[in-house]
This record gives structure tokens, C-alpha cells and sequence, in this order.
């Protein structure tokens, strides 16, 4: 038995040209190749989720701009929709309320309505109520340090409140990539500058928002004044100032003005010519009449202007309602502080509209 037992060793190993040695045993061989199978599939599995989480991060962030057709949401927290729940008006002024609380118009975040803490949640149900739509959403931020410096909507925070109060905005957008915001960075503050001496401290300070507000489907746009206050080269200056990284996609004409729709496209294409390829929005909330000529607080005669979404060319991607029509400019011509709801203007501003 022992003899043929070495014999058949002997044999074996002949066979492999190493008498006396065992053959290498095939069980680690399979054990090896079930291992480098799996770990075949887990690289594919991995690199399947991470070609879809690029695909969905390339999309948030390449989706088309602002257009012709863009609908943006009406929102639910407007100063329209909650001026129906109280009381003071007429039956034409409820009226005129209603329909101005149904039109498509940005959402202004003001730190005296939303403050820190606040801002937030406020953007939150903003875009899930955009997304429930299927709309875009439109969003003013107004909260800047000497806002408006110290004419009807004076106010602001201080540096260090501003700053965060942008961070917890700009956390609440990026939570909705799924979501086209379009967000006017601060009306007057570029135009004001030059008057108010304060231009190098209004381009820092828009420069460090615009940085801080860089999410997933957000167009942000500066100021740009209107086509009745500075001649375009001075106000694509300011603009260029501000973003020298691009990172903007154009600046916003008209914002709570009155000046006509075809003057704001040709002061937009002006100011866009000196700034290489920048795109730009134009407010056409309240220039139906377009008849106020440099008078800018409630002036009277006024109706709301053509609806969001209507125009558009290769450098003005659309026209929005960004000056939600009905809120005063201020106590003028009879009416109450800057941004406070005055059912006499909702009624005049609308009355060929209804």
C-alpha cells in the first residue's frame, strides 16, 4: 500500500515534471475567481449610481436658463394673498386683490418679514410649492446693509446678519436642485451706488452674496437699473465690477419702475453689449401705461404691464413680474410706507386687466 501510494505520487507529479510533488489544489482557484467576479459587479453597480448622480448634478446644473414661456410660481405667502384674509376693502378693491394674489410675481425676502431663522423655511415652502406646480420660482432678496440709503425702503443688516441671512437662504435653495429659481440680487443697489458714495463697499458686498447664493439651477441677476437713471456704460460698469468670475447670468432692468417695455430691451441690449455675452430680465409688473416718465413713487395712471414669459430675445432671456403690483414705493401720492399693501393701487393698477 505504501509503495503504491508513493507510486502514484511519483506519477502524478511525472506528469507535471515535478516527480514527488502534489498538484496545486483547484478550490482556491474558484475561491479567487467568485471573489474577483464580485468585486467586477460592485465596481459596476458603483459606477452605475455614480454615473446617475453625475447625470442628475450635470442636469441641476446645465438645466435652461429663464425663457420666453417661463411661468414662475404665484406665491402663497404674498401680501396680495394675505390681504384678502383681512378686512378694509371694497368689493372692487377684494376684487382687483384677488387677481393681482392669482398672477405669476417674484417673492420678496425682506429681513423686517423673513429674518434670520425665518428666511429659510419661507424659501423652503417657496420651492416646494414651486415644485408641486411645476413652475419656476422667482425671489428678490432686499436685506442689504444701508438698503436703499435711507430713502423710502431704508433699512438692512449689518454686515455679519447679512451674511447669514444669504447662507440660510442659499442652504434652502440648494435643498430643491430639482427646482428653476431665478433670484434678483438686490434692486437699486449698483444704480443708488454712485449716488449714495458707497460703490466699493456695494460691489464687495454683492460679490461675497453672489459667492455664497453659486446652487444647483439658481440665475442670479444684479441690478441694472432702468433706462431713465444711468446712461448704459456707467451701469455696465458697476455690473462688471461685481462679477468679474462670471458666476452671474445678467443683471434686471426696471424693477420696481415704470418705464415701457421696448425702452427697458433696448437699455438691456446697450448695457449687455459692454459686458460680453451677460443676459438680463426686465420687469414688467407695472409699465401697462408706461407714462410715469421719471417719477417713480406710486405714480398715478399706471396699469400692470404684459405677463411673465411673454418676451424674450438672444440677450434678454424673458420679462417677469418682479415688483409684486399693489405694494406702495413709499408714503407719496397718498400712500402707505414702502412695500405695505394699498388696495387703492391694486384696483387703479389693475383696472383694464379684470
Amino acid at each position: 500500500m505504501t509503495r503504491r501510494s508513493e507510486r502514484t505520487r511519483d506519477t502524478a507529479g511525472s506528469e507535471r515534471g515535478t516527480p514527488g510533488i502534489r498538484p496545486p489544489r483547484r478550490r482556491p482557484r474558484r475561491l479567487l475567481l467568485v471573489l474577483l467576479i464580485a468585486t467586477v459587479i460592485a465596481l459596476i453597480v458603483g459606477l452605475v449610481v455614480a454615473v446617475s448622480t453625475v447625470q442628475r448634478w450635470v442636469f441641476s446644473a446645465t438645466a435652461a436658463s429663464p425663457g420666453v414661456g417661463t411661468v414662475v410660481l404665484a406665491p402663497p405667502l404674498s401680501k396680495a394673498r394675505l390681504a384678502l384674509d383681512g378686512s378694509g376693502m371694497d368689493a372692487e378693491q377684494r376684487d382687483a386683490t384677488q387677481y393681482l394674489a392669482e398672477q405669476p410675481t417674484a417673492y420678496w425676502l425682506t429681513p423686517e418679514q423673513d429674518p434670520l431663522g425665518r428666511a429659510g423655511r419661507t424659501v423652503s415652502a417657496l420651492t416646494s410649492a414651486a415644485r408641486d406646480q411645476d413652475v419656476s420660482l422667482a425671489l428678490v432678496i432686499y436685506g442689504l446693509p444701508g438698503r436703499d440709503c435711507g430713502n423710502h425702503s431704508a433699512g438692512g443688516l449689518s454686515e455679519g446678519e447679512y451674511r447669514r441671512w444669504i447662507d440660510e437662504i442659499s442652504t434652502a435653495l440648494a435643498a430643491a436642485p430639482d427646482v428653476q429659481k431665478i433670484v434678483v440680487l438686490e434692486p437699486d443697489s449698483l444704480a443708488l451706488a454712485p449716488q449714495c458714495d458707497n460703490i466699493d463697499q456695494r460691489v464687495t458686498q454683492l460679490r461675497d452674496a453672489v459667492g455664497r447664493l453659486q446652487v444647483a439651477r439658481t440665475w442670479i441677476y444684479l441690478d441694472g437699473g432702468h433706462s431713465s437713471w444711468l446712461n448704459p456704460s456707467e451701469m455696465a460698469g458697476l455690473i462688471a465690477r461685481v462679477d468679474v468670475a462670471g458666476k452671474v447670468r445678467g443683471f434686471a432692468t426696471n424693477v420696481s419702475n415704470y418705464q415701457s417695455t421696448y425702452d427697458e430691451f433696448a437699455y438691456a441690449r446697450s448695457v449687455a453689449a459692454e459686458l460680453d455675452g451677460m443676459h438680463a430680465i426686465v420687469d414688467t409688473s407695472r409699465n401697462g401705461a408706461a407714462s410715469a416718465g421719471s417719477e417713480w413713487c406710486n405714480p398715478p395712471g399706471q396699469r400692470v404691464g404684459d405677463a411673465g414669459g411673454t418676451y424674450g430675445d438672444e440677450v434678454i432671456d424673458t420679462n417677469l413680474w418682479i415688483k409684486p403690483p399693489g405694494e406702495s414705493d413709499g408714503p407719496c401720492q397718498g400712500g402707505p410706507n414702502a412695500g405695505v399693501w394699498w388696495p387703492q393701487a391694486a384696483e387703479e393698477l389693475t383696472r383694464d386687466a379684470r
